[in-house]
């Protein structure tokens, strides 16, 4: 059984959460701000974590960061806030999902379950992969480790992020839809806007810098890498 984190300043969002997570057969635990989110995760084990931006103490961006130092455990976000820039803040940070608020109880389960699923076959993949190397002129990606590095320096990529790119270059020079890429990436069952998937491209293309090109956007349609290029 999955055990969840949530945190939010407020109780009324936190016992709402908690209600219907019971309801899906979830454990959970809570937390009121960002300092006692951090000190949870360092002493719990967790599967997944329902992180609030507005908090005291400490917001949920300054807790992912911190979070992100020592787990991997996957982070959905939830926020008032819609603007872009905290969506590409939050997935840089490593963040896993975008909720804004107010949201449908219903629709967060799913995504909980989804974000679960994913996270149970990446770690599927990774022990298929393990001390697997795949390289592409000077882009070298480190299977095992789910490491990219450009010429031999460490590329901090989101875990989307770098599963985007590997998975286009895997598929080099053929055109792949934006509903193959939300499949393969976010799961068969994404209930989350499409719009997410430019985000993480338009993030990707900067972290790659000379290797941003290769990256063609097919209107309509979706992306190619293409080897091409360059």
């Amino acid at each position: 059984m999955a055990k969840l984190l949530i945190v939010d300043d407020e109780m009324h969002i936190r016992e709402l959460v908690k209600k219907y997570a019971a309801f899906e057969n979830y454990e959970f635990d809570t937390a009121s701000n960002g300092i006692e989110a951090i000190q949870k995760v360092h002493q719990g084990e967790y599967d997944l974590v329902i992180m609030d931006i507005m908090m005291p103490e400490l917001d949920g961006f300054s807790a992912v960061k911190e979070i992100r130092k020592f787990s991997s455990v996957p982070i959905i976000m939830l926020s008032a806030r819609s603007e872009e820039y905290d969506k590409l803040y939050g997935f840089d940070l490593g963040i896993d999902d975008y909720v804004t608020k107010p949201f449908s109880p219903k629709e967060l389960m799913m995504r909980v379950h989804a974000v679960l699923s994913r996270s149970k076959h990446k770690m599927d993949k990774q022990g298929a992969d393990k001390n697997e190397i795949l390289e592409y002129k000077t882009l070298k990606f480190d299977l095992s480790a789910h490491i990219l590095y450009i010429d031999g320096n460490r590329i901090e990529l989101t875990p989307k992020e770098y599963e985007l790119l590997l998975y286009l270059i895997r598929n080099a020079n053929i055109a792949v839809t934006r509903e193959q890429l939300l499949e393969k990436i976010w799961g068969y069952d994404y209930y989350g806007d499409d719009r997410t998937l430019d985000t993480h491209m338009k993030s990707l293309r900067k972290k790659i810098a000379g290797y941003a090109d290769n990256i063609v956007t097919i209107r309509r349609v979706g992306y190619r890498f293409d080897t091409e290029t360059n």
